[in-house]
């Protein structure tokens, strides 16, 4: 339990990578006792992070490599949705030094499409730092996200730079982030993310379908003032149904300007399986709405 005390995600993060050898029912016991403290049941799951944790083991469905590709993704989500939600995509390449930059908008941004977190946002050209973005960009390409947290559908991913549109809100400096916990097509949970994503003054808030406030924090903290329910509230219930027919458990992301919503990715492991929910009792509670297939 002090491991997860003392160490900062990254270290955390290499020590995950090294231990690349470790089978990964092994490695995902090891790693969810240094970060939740306690031992992982895997033959009678009960709560929403070991449950997460079966479904990396078991439920490994083919297609669900496409649906976590960020540029697959794409064609994948419009085919059910429409076009319409979609960023639109400057350009897609296999090495950085590809990207001709004359030919990008003054504002974009640059993301991997096998990870998480290997983002640039450019919202001046002229100011970019060209050299910044390439080492962490480069950095990203090298890296096999599966390794981290053992989430199956990353393992095969092709490794690829996609620009897309920026997408600015109508007011503040950040969109707002909707993420629908869903089971088999029937979204329980409401998650709506405050703040630059990874940054500090980041807030996640909890509400129920009916956008009560569950008071409950995961890996980041409430904010401190109450939200009203969307006004696209309907038009982003009826996306994350659509998306999430006949999957045992996808969290739905999704951006909103303020006056429009786009389709942000699939997530199959919130925080990886690995969230402290607190008052830890949401852990069993949200565990309650995943059935594991036989």
């Amino acid at each position: 339990m002090w491991i997860r005390k003392f160490i900062s995600r990254e270290a955390l993060n290499n020590m995950m990578k090294l231990f690349a050898f470790i089978p990964d029912k092994q490695y995902l016991q090891i790693m969810y006792r240094i970060r939740l403290g306690k031992k992982l049941h895997l033959d009678n799951p009960q709560t929403f992070n070991e449950k997460i944790q079966w479904l990396k083991l078991y439920d490994r469905n083919p297609q669900y490599t496409i649906m976590v590709d960020k540029y697959e993704a794409k064609k994948y989500v419009s085919d059910i949705i429409g076009d319409e939600y979609i960023i639109p995509t400057l350009g897609v390449w296999d090495r950085f030094e590809d990207i001709d930059f004359d030919m990008l908008p003054n504002q974009f941004v640059l993301k991997c499409t096998h990870d998480s977190g290997g983002v640039v946002i450019c919202r001046d050209k002229k100011t970019l730092n060209i050299k910044k973005a390439q080492d962490k960009i480069e950095k990203s390409l090298k890296s096999n996200f599966y390794y981290v947290g053992r989430e199956w559908p990353y393992k095969g991913l092709k490794r690829r730079i996609i620009a897309e549109k920026l997408l600015l809100p109508i007011q503040g400096n950040c969109l707002i982030e909707y993420k629908i916990f869903c089971f088999y097509g029937v979204p329980k949970v409401f998650l709506v993310c405050m703040g630059n994503a990874h940054g500090v003054g980041r807030t996640n808030d909890f509400y129920d379908m009916n956008f009560n406030h569950i008071p409950v924090t995961g890996t980041y903290p409430n904010l401190k003032t109450s939200l009203s329910k969307p006004k696209e509230y309907d038009e982003i219930v009826d996306i994350a149904k659509k998306l999430s027919i006949g999957i045992p458990q996808v969290r739905v992301d999704l951006y909103s300007t303020g006056n429009k919503i786009y389709f942000g990715e699939l997530t199959f492991s919130h925080d990886s399986g690995f969230c402290r929910f607190q008052p830890s009792k949401y852990d069993y509670e949200f565990g309650q709405y995943i059935a594991l297939p036989k």
